[in-house]
């Protein structure tokens, strides 16, 4: 049962923590929880790669050593180059082996993003869309349509800049997009849903840095098949997310181009299975 689980101990900094961090997802190469930084008023996201026991203590340590000094560095360069991602505030790249008996693996601690996943903004339009769809005319109908639009166009132009900096994030779902919430929110619609906001791109456990065309195809073939599964009614829509990434940067027509092959290959795949 998921709610006997129980997670390892939280490293040395954090257990006099008040409050004391509050687990909010855990996957299997790593826990997020909710705590603060330095200043109690400030919250910020903590999260821990945990030693892992089927490993031998030196390859896992490694290994977590790598992937969480690549994500820091990841973010740390989107920061610079000015893209919507989390602060980096704190590192512990060597954490306390397991092999000592201690709770293992490493942490980072990120800047809090205070407003809603892209998926769950998704989800509750096409949900609503799918109730009271028939009763709109279209007018009504044209204008929720224009509002993801312009949502999705947003993401491309952020996926853009993204790209742009060198970086691909290698698990692009609208899972890891947010939107930082705005101080006031204007348009919600009849369906209640703010599209409104800062694209923020989260989760760069997979990241790396590259500048091939093909790297980059790859991020955004995964985002469109993320979008075509989980958000059926906005599938159609995902034109509008490449013309924002066409915008974003010169480098962009050589990677849609490079894109199509990439479809291409996939759809092979989906045929021969």
């Amino acid at each position: 049962m998921a709610d006997d689980y129980k997670p390892p101990a939280l490293p040395a900094p954090f257990t006099n923590t008040r409050p004391a961090p509050e687990l909010l997802t855990q996957g299997a190469e790593a826990h997020l929880y909710k705590t603060v930084s330095l200043d109690p008023s400030i919250p910020a996201a903590l999260k821990i790669r945990p030693f892992k026991p089927y490993r031998h203590p030196i390859l896992d340590r490694r290994l977590t050593r790598q992937r969480i000094i690549q994500e820091a560095r990841c973010l740390a360069k989107l920061v610079r180059e000015g893209v919507s991602v989390p602060g980096v505030l704190a590192l512990d790249w060597e954490g306390q082996g397991g092999d000592e008996g201690g709770w293992g693996g490493a942490w980072l601690m990120m800047e809090w993003i205070d407003g809603p996943v892209v998926r769950v903004v998704l989800e509750k339009w096409e949900a609503w869309m799918k109730k009271n769809a028939s009763s709109l005319d279209s007018a009504q109908l044209q204008h929720e349509e224009a509002r993801v639009k312009d949502l999705l166009r947003r993401i491309g132009k952020t996926l853009g800049a993204l790209h742009k900096a060198g970086v691909v994030h290698g698990d692009l779902t609208t899972s890891n997009l947010m939107l930082r919430t705005p101080p006031q929110v204007s348009d919600c619609g009849p369906t209640g849903v703010s599209m409104e906001g800062e694209i923020v791109l989260i989760d760069f456990g997979l990241a790396s840095q590259s500048m091939q065309d093909e790297d980059r195809a790859v991020d955004l073939y995964v985002l469109e098949r993320a979008i075509g599964s989980t958000h059926p009614r906005s599938e159609p829509l995902m034109e509008e997310m490449v013309h924002g990434y066409r915008e974003s940067h010169r480098g962009a027509t050589s990677t849609l181009k490079r894109l199509e092959d990439v479809r291409m290959r996939g759809r092979k795949r989906s045929m021969i299975g």
